[in-house]
């Protein structure tokens, strides 16, 4: 299965919404969407896994090294997630207490991420 990335900007926040698989074929395709991002100085970013069907260490890697550059510039990162086998993985890494994981967009970017 393919990834989608749609890139968007609400206020201060830039949207990146993933749909299909990120796994080791895609998840670098993720990556250097999320750096470029942040080399553009989008500092506050959310990240949108509603559509994605599943995700590997491979995406997990990649959505914490996205949190990782986003907080050398004391920006902001947030994950929206309501699927609960997508929930399921963040949780069972315990992830899901490193991430700032909202249910809806609304949510995330209410947030300080």
């Amino acid at each position: 299965m393919d990834l989608r990335l749609d890139v968007s900007q609400r206020g201060e926040w830039s949207i990146v919404e993933v749909g299909g698989e990120i796994d080791v074929a895609t998840a670098p395709r993720l990556r250097e969407q999320l750096i470029a991002l942040v080399s553009e100085g989008h500092h506050r970013i959310v990240v949108s896994l509603e559509a994605v069907d599943f995700i590997d260490s491979t995406g997990l890697g990649v959505l914490i090294s996205g949190l990782k550059r986003v907080r050398t510039h004391d920006g902001a990162f947030a994950v929206v997630c309501s699927e609960p086998r997508i929930l399921k993985v963040f949780e069972i890494t315990g992830l899901d207490t490193v991430f700032n994981v909202a249910p809806t967009l609304d949510d995330a970017l209410a947030s300080e991420g």
